[in-house]
């Protein structure tokens, strides 16, 4: 498969992005890496350790698109996850969700966008057909 579609399974994407990288981790690393050069600025990133020292294991990420804010929060081994809607820059909803929803209301949000956008496109090949180990 050289293009994705609509007819694309993302559900199937969802749980062979979290099958291949079965530690939080390494998935949040995985997936920052795919996006960065994407989504920019609206990828942000929280690292652990001090002021003085900042440890390359990632903490935290925050996603901006459109009008959905997608947070992860890595908790010991486990990942928190929440969902926000924006509206006018606000949050006007915000819900807790599993890993694997978040993964797949993240991976539909990055397909919508990728109907645009070129490099948006190809970070969601890349995630789904195993380019973003």
């Amino acid at each position: 498969m050289t293009q994705m579609d609509d007819s694309y399974d993302l559900a199937l994407a969802a749980a062979s992005l979290r099958s291949s990288s079965p530690d939080v981790h390494v998935l949040l690393k995985a997936l920052c890496q795919a996006l960065s050069d994407t989504l920019g600025e609206r990828l942000r990133i929280q690292r652990g350790g001090g002021r003085l020292r900042k440890s390359d294991a990632i903490t935290s990420v925050q996603i901006s698109m459109t009008n959905d804010q997608f947070e992860a929060t890595i908790d010991g081994s486990l990942l928190r996850c929440t969902v926000g809607h924006l509206s006018g820059g606000i949050r006007i909803r915000s819900e807790s969700v599993g890993m694997d929803e978040w993964i797949f209301r993240l991976l539909g949000a990055l397909q919508a966008e990728a109907a645009h956008n070129e490099s948006a496109r190809q970070a969601l090949e890349n995630i789904v057909l195993g380019g973003h180990a």
